[in-house]
């Protein structure tokens, strides 16, 4: 089976308590048992991570290119700050989503530029943890797609 790296960044640990207005009372433990619901019902396995440390996501990035058929990225603030991640994910050569709980784009205007979207094959945002459900339905779509892809 196809193997999807989950990534996800800084403060997504808090999630549930964080600005729950903003990123919804889930926590990241019931983000991950519903992306593991999914990609069962879509024959993939997944590897879910979280790290407050940006070098931390560039070396899972880096190992995703060996082991893993497709990332999901959720880089939080990252995401608006760091060419290194947009630099592993264009080194990595697989296919990327990108998600976000929230709409970034009904949010403060730092936060409207994206670097993981220059690497990205799409971008979901702002419908909370069905996001990440949706971004594995993608990228089955994309390995079934495209099977070189899931040969990695």
């Amino acid at each position: 089976m196809p193997t999807i790296f989950i990534l996800n960044g800084p403060n997504l640990n808090l999630l549930g308590v964080r600005e729950p207005a903003t990123y919804g009372y889930d926590t990241l433990a019931d983000v991950e048992q519903r992306c593991l619901a999914r990609a069962a019902a879509l024959d993939l396995t997944i590897d879910f991570r979280q790290t407050n440390h940006e070098g931390q996501l560039v070396d899972w990035i880096h190992e995703a290119r060996e082991a893993a058929d497709g990332i999901i990225l959720n880089a939080g603030a990252l995401t608006h700050t760091s060419v290194a991640i947009l630099d592993a994910l264009n080194a990595a050569d697989l296919p990327v989503i990108e998600v976000h709980l929230s709409n970034i784009f009904r949010r403060e205007s730092f936060r409207h530029v994206s670097y993981v979207s220059l690497a990205a094959r799409g971008v979901i945002c702002g419908l909370g943890p069905q996001g990440y459900e949706l971004a594995l339905e993608a990228l089955a779509s994309v390995i079934e797609a495209e099977p070189g892809e899931a040969a990695r």
